[in-house]
């Protein structure tokens, strides 16, 4: 499915707040209300929308420190890395990449002593040969679920 410039804008503004009325919508699009819920059942039809969520907030000091680490490894040790990092309750999301590292991962620790234990860790699997960290100091835009 192609999306259109209107798609694209009623998107975003669905990431910002699901609960935004339609009304309210068009009035931001500059459109009609009935634009807006016809754009609305076509995009979750096609499966572009596929529902909508509550995101909860976290206060500051609940959330403790969150780190994007991308991981190397050997030649054929990623199954074996990649099972050994799902035993981590603190991996949040792990991805395989093109570029520089094989793997990204987030990992979202109590505190900056358990960050750097669990970087000693995912350091010492077998297979993993090199982990660069980049520590998130703050979040200006949060569209994830």
């Amino acid at each position: 499915m192609i999306l259109d410039e209107l798609d694209r804008r009623l998107l975003a503004l669905l990431q910002a707040d699901a609960r935004t009325s339609a009304a309210l919508l068009a009035r931001k699009l500059d459109v009609a209300r009935t634009t807006v819920l016809a754009r609305l059942a076509r995009l979750q039809r096609e499966g572009v929308i596929v529902g909508y969520t509550v995101r909860l907030a976290a206060m500051e000091d609940d959330r403790g420190v969150e780190a994007y680490v991308g991981i190397t490894t050997s030649p054929r040790s990623g199954r074996d890395v990649t099972l050994r990092l799902t035993a981590l309750p603190e991996l949040r999301q792990l991805c395989s990449v093109s570029g520089e590292f094989d793997y990204l991962a987030l990992l979202r620790a109590e505190s900056t002593a358990r960050l750097d234990a669990l970087l000693d860790e995912i350091g010492a699997i077998e297979g993993v040969t090199k982990t660069t960290t980049a520590v998130v100091l703050a979040r200006r835009i949060d569209r994830t679920a």
